[in-house]
């Protein structure tokens, strides 16, 4: 205790891994209209934070995936749900992902958690909410899972819990499971804008040096660590990187209630990536495993009306665990 029983049953269709994993990005249509506030960095830096306010005394501060943004289709419905529920949200876009190159070299990554630290400071420095809960979607899932268990004992108050979807908590294994080929489509989709980012990045700062041959026949994640993060941001190697960033070390020192939902069938994920000992030795952190949803797919039917249930789980954890009244 605590792992959740999962109530998510989809209709045939939507219970194929990749079927669900690609439907809501191709075919969802939640549109939000944000504004947008920029924050300058310690680095001398910006991130953009997209927030959509309906005057609640309670923050839901949103991390989106890999290459995704404010506009990712989990984040729309997700803001779009709490918005209906009475809470405020705020998307944070990390470095790099909200349509405008950042300043620096370097970027984000998983476990690059000092920005979300920053990103919370700043909210609780210049906004008066009484709740803050965050929620993160797979590589922001990780930063959420990983930020919530460095800062246990250091945590604001004001925050009360956390939310994780479709995570990679264990990086090492995760990133064999998408070498995969299964998972190339996948592959080709992330490495079209990784690779175009590094080499803007080798273009705006001459003295990162990039071997461009290499990027371009770059195949692993693991090469693009080689050549952009390891270097970057100062890690020793990928391997050095995956065990430095992954979040699953961190679950253990979680004290703030924290739920991770993380489906039987998502192709990104290795059997590393559903930490059921952790949530039946914990009072705090809790594991939900459906045997569907995909990656941060979680759709029912092809009637829009009933493919709610990710952002209905997601309030009812903050109803029920988190303890926030909500509508």
């Amino acid at each position: 205790m605590p792992v959740f029983t999962s109530d998510f049953l989809p209709t045939i269709p939507f219970r194929n891994g990749h079927f669900n994993t690609m439907y809501r990005p191709l075919f969802m249509k939640d549109i939000v209209k944000y504004n947008r506030k920029r924050i300058t960095t310690w680095d001398h830096d910006f991130i953009d934070l997209d927030f959509s306010l309906i005057g609640s005394e309670t923050l839901a501060v949103l991390i989106h995936g890999l290459e995704g943004s404010s506009e990712s289709k989990y984040m729309t419905s997700t803001t779009n749900h709490l918005n209906s529920k009475g809470l405020d949200v705020v998307c944070f876009n990390l470095r790099s992902c909200s349509g405008e190159d950042n300043l620096l070299l370097s970027t984000y990554h998983s476990g690059k958690t000092e920005d979300v630290d920053f990103v919370i400071k700043h909210i609780l420095a210049n906004y008066s909410y009484k709740n803050i809960v965050i929620i993160g979607f797979s590589l922001g899932g990780n930063l959420t899972l990983k930020y919530l268990g460095e800062q246990s004992d250091a945590i604001s108050p004001i925050i009360k819990g956390g939310i994780a979807v479709s995570v990679p908590i264990d990086i090492a294994s995760a990133e064999k499971e998408m070498e995969k080929l299964k998972n190339k489509l996948y592959l080709e989709v992330f490495f079209k804008t990784m690779k175009t980012k590094v080499l803007e990045k080798a273009h705006k700062f001459p003295e990162y040096q990039l071997d461009k041959d290499k990027l371009f026949k770059a195949t692993k994640f693991k090469h693009l660590e080689y050549l952009y993060t390891v270097p970057v941001f100062g890690f020793e190697s990928p391997e050095d990187y995956w065990e430095k960033a992954s979040s699953k070390p961190f679950i253990t020192a979680i004290k703030k209630p924290t739920l991770l939902i993380n489906a039987k069938d998502d192709t990104f994920l290795s059997k590393e990536c559903y930490p059921f000992d952790e949530a039946h030795n914990s009072d705090l952190f809790h594991l939900e495993a459906p045997n569907y949803g995909g990656h941060c797919g979680f759709i029912n039917s092809f009637k829009a009306s009933e493919n709610t249930w990710l952002e209905e789980r997601i309030a009812r954890f903050i109803n029920e665990n988190i303890g926030i009244t909500i509508l």
